[in-house]
């Protein structure tokens, strides 16, 4: 966990990158103003407490009221730290999962929930993020539509298809990974191929079980439409930001904007997507190539961004951070054994 301290820092660069190839000074961010930073920051914490109260709903609903209904939000909205601080935005699915553990729920359980919760968000980022990759493309931004299409695309159907294929097929290790471990790990690699093969086995039964049922395809609907409505609080932020610089943006472009950005930033370049959402989001309201610096340098609305991000990233990391290590990373209790 260290070692993801020690990142955010990193992240820093491309934005004091940004401020220096674009002579932006404290005051220029200054000026967007306490109430406009301050709302941003509260329309992205309502967007991480929106997925906080999802993967709840869910937790309870195929296990029941084994925890309080709080404390399980906010162990969610604390795993956003990991996604935070990791390429591609991965990770938060397995501080579910050993949470959950924790609890005394079984991993095949414990996985499956973790999976529902993953994809209900991916596949309404992606079908919003495929919407901005169309509207790029029909305004002549080829380049920027493409990459956003690209990733989209790729990222969404990836995960949609495992998912819902695993209620079709039982999935195990490939058989050239499972003779490497096996051979380099003997007795022990044995037993780690069985474990896995067993865990996977019991995931695709859950699969299989759950995703025929009619309540399975309630919570599926209800959870994805929870996310559509968490991923626009996220676009809205923008919105409120850029009106605190005098920059002018509607709701809907400000959401299709953000999403064409983070499909950007969901390629595994940097650390929590910085530097490529930011270029992203000004290429995306500008028509540009994102990774042509000259073409943006006289762009205006650089202050904006430095400040989303700052309302959208380095406050929710702390605030996520403190979640994480108070519910998630904690000792139980006695009383909190189940």
């Amino acid at each position: 966990m260290n070692w993801r301290i020690i990142a955010i820092p990193a992240t820093l660069i491309p934005i004091l990158f940004i401020a220096l190839q674009f002579d932006i000074k404290i005051e220029d961010v200054l000026a967007i103003g306490i109430f406009p930073f301050a709302m941003a920051v509260v329309a992205m914490m309502i967007k991480l407490g929106i997925q906080g109260i999802k993967f709840a709903y869910i937790a309870q609903k195929y296990l029941g009221k084994f925890d309080s209904f709080w404390k399980l939000t906010g162990v969610r909205v604390g795993s956003e730290f990991i996604k935070f601080t990791t390429p591609m935005f991965v990770g938060a699915e397995f501080i579910i999962i050993y949470y959950l553990h924790k609890k005394g729920v079984p991993p095949s359980k414990s996985t499956w929930i973790a999976i529902m919760d993953i994809v209900t968000e991916v596949f309404a980022a992606g079908l919003l993020s495929i919407m901005a990759g169309i509207i790029a493309l029909m305004h002549g931004a080829y380049v920027v539509g493409a990459i956003i299409l690209t990733t989209s695309i790729f990222v969404t159907t990836l995960w949609m298809v495992l998912f819902f294929l695993s209620s079709k097929r039982i999935f195990q290790l490939p058989k050239g990974i499972s003779l490497l471990v096996r051979k380099f790990g003997k007795e022990k690699g044995e037993k780690i191929v069985d474990k896995t093969n067993s865990w996977m086995e019991e995931v695709c039964v859950m699969s299989k079980k759950n995703l025929r049922t009619t309540e399975s395809k309630k919570i599926f609907t209800t959870t994805f439409i929870m996310s559509l409505i968490s991923w626009s609080f996220y676009g809205i932020s923008f919105a409120i930001i850029a009106f605190g610089t005098g920059y002018v943006l509607g709701i809907f472009d400000s959401i299709m904007a953000v999403m064409g950005a983070n499909a950007i930033g969901n390629l595994p370049i940097t650390v929590g997507g910085s530097g490529l959402a930011e270029f992203g989001i000004v290429a995306y309201l500008t028509n540009q190539n994102p990774f042509d610096i000259t073409v943006l340098e006289e762009n205006s609305i650089w202050n904006a961004v430095i400040g989303w991000r700052i309302a959208t990233y380095y406050v929710p990391i702390a605030i996520t951070w403190l979640l994480l290590v108070k519910l998630a990373l904690s000792k139980l209790d006695k009383t909190e054994t189940t």
